[in-house]
């Protein structure tokens, strides 16, 4: 998977949000680019993960971030019209409802807000399967075709979808699984 970091020229000064923060890899490249002028806020759904994103903060020393705890779908714990950027490495696909996830991007994102997602996309449908556990962890399980991926992100209002980088991944159960970083702006 490629780091959506790398492709959403963070700035000094930006607030930087990582949905699906995990233990916060992210959150700190993106706190090295905003500096002390900015902030970067984790959402995740699972305490395990704030809880080892908040420890890794504290050792490291960094005082521009924030943890806190939501689900994309239902709700980022975030203001309207907050953040100059939202990224997500690897979490649309575990989502049900795609398009309600990118509007809730869409919603927490200043006017021309960007946003920068990494991702799986499949030659064909996978559907969601929550007894497929190896599926799930490797982000294959609930992956669009590309088509309907951009699709869910222009029914959430994004203007200037761009794919930034694209990588086949692996081959399975007749299927090509290709890793995406699609760039978009609000």
């Amino acid at each position: 998977m490629w780091c959506p970091v790398n492709f959403a020229d963070i700035r000094e000064g930006e607030v930087i949000v990582d949905i699906g923060s995990g233990g916060g890899i992210d959150v700190f490249l993106s706190a090295n680019k905003v500096k002390d002028s900015g902030k970067v806020i984790g959402i995740d759904m699972t305490d395990e993960m704030l809880e080892k994103a908040r420890h890794n903060a504290k050792r490291s020393g960094f005082t521009n971030v924030e943890f806190k705890k939501g689900d994309i779908e239902r709700g980022i714990p975030i203001e309207d019209s907050t953040a100059d950027v939202g990224i997500s490495n690897c979490v649309i696909n575990l989502t049900i409802d795609k398009v309600a996830a990118f509007k809730e991007i869409y919603r927490i994102l200043r006017a021309n807000g960007r946003m920068v997602i990494s991702d799986l996309v499949t030659s064909k449908e996978v559907g969601v399967d929550s007894t497929n556990f190896e599926e799930w962890c490797s982000c294959i399980d609930g992956a669009l075709t590309k088509e309907n991926y951009i699709y869910s992100i222009r029914k959430a209002r994004f203007k200037n979808i761009e794919i930034a980088q694209e990588t086949p991944y692996i081959e399975t159960d007749g299927r090509t699984i290709t890793s995406i970083v699609i760039k978009a702006v609000k």
